[in-house]
This record gives C-alpha cells, sequence and structure tokens, in this order.
C-alpha cells in the first residue's frame, strides 16, 4: 500500500541534478542514513533537461520501496523551464510507486518556486487524477502565497535562514506562513548551514549559522508545522547538506571548500528534534546520548572574504555575520557544563539557552588554534585543527565542520 500521510512527517531536500551516473548502492546508503536519522523520506529536486532523471528517478522509487521510505517530486522551477506534458508525465509514472508518498490518497507534489507557474496546475490535477501540491513559492512572500490559496493544498517556505544582516532567525515568516495558509498544511524549511562560492552561477553569500542548527530545532517545538524540509541532504555546493562529501554530487568549484568538512554529525540530533516535534513535547525519551559540534577552521579574519557577502542579497562582508565560535549541541538527560580544549588550551563552559533535553554552548576560539577535543558527559571527540593560515583558495571558508561525541 502506498504510505499515507496521516501525521507530522520530515523529509530532506534531495539534489538529483547531481545524480548523473549514480550507483543503485548510493542511493541505497543515503536512504539508509536518512531513515536511522529518523528522517520519513526525500523531497527529490528535478530539473527539467538532466537527462539522468529517467534512471535516477526509478532507481531512488525502487530503493525506497525496499526501505519503507518516502519521495516525493520537487520540480525546480527556479533553474529550469518545464511544460504541463513533462510534469504529467513524470507525476503519472511514479504515483503508483509503493514509496511515493501520498496524502489523502493524492500523490505529494513539491517545487522549488514557480509562482509564474500556478495556474498550470490545474491542467495537471485534470491529467493526474489530482495531487497533494505544497510547492515553495517563497519569492512571493507570505501573503503573496495566501493570495493563491484556491490553487494549492499547502505550502513550502524555504526560509530557513537569516536574512541578510542578521545574526539569527526568527519565527516571524513562519508565524505569517501558518496566518495566511488559514488552516493548510505548512512545511516548514530548517537547514544547518548556508555558505555558497561559485562564480558561475554569481552565487557567493554566507547565512549566519553559528547558531542555525538549534534555533531551527527549537523553533520547530514552537511552531508545530504539519510537515519539515530538511534543507538540504546533499546541496554540496550551498554548504546547506547533512551529509559527508560525496565527491560526484559535488559542484565544480565547491569541493575548495567542502572537502574535509563532513556534516553527518548534524544528524546526531535529529531522532530527538524529530521525536520531540512528532509528540509535541521536548521531554521524551533520549535515543542516546552525545552531542555535536561545529565550527570554522580559521579566524573570519584569517585573510580576505573572497567577495562573500552577509546575507543573500546583502552587501556587508560575510566576516561580520559570523563570530569565531564553536558550536555545540548536547543532548543529555543530566545537562552540566562541558570542557573545550583547543590546542592545548582547556576551558569549563556553561550552556546559554536549552530546550527539553538538548542545550546550547559556544566557545569562542579568538587567538587560539591546534586540535578541537570536545568533552560531554564523559564522552570526548577531537575534530580537525582550528589553524593560523589562509586557506588555499587565498580566502576564508565560511564553511563549517560538524564533529560528533
Amino acid at each position: 500500500m502506498p504510505r499515507q500521510s496521516s501525521s507530522r512527517q520530515v523529509f530532506a531536500h534531495y539534489m538529483v541534478g547531481l545524480t548523473s551516473g549514480q550507483s543503485q548502492d548510493q542511493w541505497q546508503n543515503d536512504i539508509a542514513e536518512a531513515k536511522s536519522a529518523g528522517i520519513d523520506g526525500f523531497a527529490l529536486n528535478v530539473g527539467s533537461a538532466d537527462s539522468w532523471n529517467g534512471e535516477q528517478l526509478q532507481l531512488a522509487y525502487d530503493t525506497a520501496a525496499s526501505n519503507s521510505f518516502s519521495l516525493f517530486l520537487s520540480f525546480d522551477m527556479a533553474a529550469s523551464s518545464w511544460t504541463v506534458d513533462q510534469v504529467v508525465s513524470l507525476v503519472n509514472q511514479y504515483k503508483g510507486a509503493s514509496s511515493q508518498l501520498k496524502v489523502n490518497g493524492k500523490p505529494f507534489v513539491s517545487t522549488f518556486e514557480g509562482p509564474a507557474w500556478a495556474d498550470n496546475w490545474a491542467s495537471v490535477r485534470s491529467s493526474t487524477g489530482d495531487i497533494f501540491l505544497v510547492p515553495d513559492w517563497s519569492s512571493l512572500g507570505a501573503q503573496g502565497v495566501g493570495g493563491k490559496l484556491a490553487q494549492i493544498d499547502g505550502a513550502f517556505n524555504w526560509g530557513a535562514w537569516p536574512d541578510a544582516n542578521q545574526y539569527t532567525i526568527t519565527t516571524g515568516n513562519d508565524q505569517a506562513y501558518q496566518s495566511a495558509l488559514q488552516g493548510k498544511p505548512y512545511m516548514m524549511g530548517v537547514s544547518p548551514y548556508f555558505y555558497t562560492d561559485l562564480p558561475q552561477y554569481n552565487k557567493n553569500w554566507y547565512s549566519s549559522s553559528d547558531s542555525l542548527w538549534y534555533d531551527r530545532w527549537q523553533q520547530v517545538l514552537e511552531i508545530q508545522p504539519d510537515y519539515i524540509e530538511i534543507i538540504t541532504w546533499n546541496d554540496f555546493g550551498e554548504s546547506s547538506y547533512i551529509n559527508d562529501p560525496v565527491a560526484a554530487q559535488i559542484v565544480s568549484g565547491a569541493e575548495t571548500y567542502v572537502d574535509g568538512f563532513g556534516h553527518s554529525a548534524f544528524r546526531f540530533i535529529l531522532p530527538y528534534f524529530i521525536s520531540a516535534y512528532k509528540a509535541g513535547n521536548a521531554n521524551v525519551d533520549l535515543p542516546s546520548e552525545g552531542a555535536v559540534a561545529w565550527y570554522r577552521t580559521t579566524a573570519a579574519a584569517v585573510c580576505g572574504d573572497g567577495g562573500t557577502v552577509w546575507g543573500q542579497g546583502g552587501s556587508a562582508s560575510a566576516a561580520g555575520g559570523t563570530k569565531d565560535v564553536i558550536s555545540i549541541i548536547v543532548l543529555s538527560n543530566s545537562p552540566s557544563d562541558i570542557t573545550v580544549d583547543i590546542g592545548g588550551s582547556s576551558q569549563t563552559v556553561s550552556a546559554s539557552s536549552s530546550v527539553g533535553k538538548a542545550s546550547f554552548y559556544q566557545v569562542d576560539f579568538s587567538g587560539k588554534s591546534g586540535a578541537v577535543t570536545i568533552t560531554a558527559n564523559g564522552k570526548s571527540t577531537t575534530g580537525p585543527e582550528i589553524t593560523t593560515s589562509c586557506p588555499s583558495s587565498g580566502h576564508v571558508n565560511f564553511n563549517a565542520v560538524a564533529i560528533q561525541l
């Protein structure tokens, strides 16, 4: 039977455009790792012009079916142009797959942008036997999306990062969406990080991420959305990934800031926060005690910023949008101070914030260098060195490495 969505679910945004020639083993690995973190399915971001879509989507749906994992199509309408026939064809091809997410018996469908395409969805509905449409039309803003309620079944808010010149994100936009949707389902975007430096796409910005992964999950518990979409599983070029780098999926040029910067440790907190989200209660059982820490491996001003600006559409230097800190989320039934050692210089740190069984800590590394060792609840781990040398690129790498203990 197709999986039904009768309750809250958590998905991760997966870039099919990066999967040319990808093996079934890679799909199996990604799906198994996502499922073990408590993720229910992937939103498959697809472009219209990728010749590998047929092969890769079939591999994805088949592999997901054998893992009791859900999938849905997310049509990328910013990066490519779609005809109604193309969209109808893909929806019809996979709507009967056992791994296709369905709501009220209808295949769940999403987008990345595409409000100008809005009037075409009626034709898609009639040619597919109907769909459950939850698009991302964030460029319209919450009020603009609210003006198109007759054409949608819910909405996805891509706004998962602080705005330009803002150090943290608030829930104002989430609340605006919930209000505008008038009871229709709200899918909230949640992301750990953002940094991109891809001149070929005229993209070079960093969104403040020093506390983002903690802040956003705390906000999930406040907002209680109908669905969550983690942005992203594997968009390495935007540093928003919650996986370790997969060489074949890295856009040319991004390897300089991605290689050696694993993010799979971000997933450590997911089983707890997803369980808390689904229960509507932060006091759920803790699957396991431990922590995730993330940090840049140089100071923000160790050398030039490479033209990276603070936030999408910003003009100030990204160096002003981040602090030289190690950020740590500890999951514990009995929270306490933790110890952070940087190059032999050790300090004990108290939590600055907590929600349920998660506590947030930050440690300033200004003027320090060397390996980073974190000790909490009797566990320790050592991560890559913080250095005083400019990266080989000749400018600051604003991506972070994530480590788990």
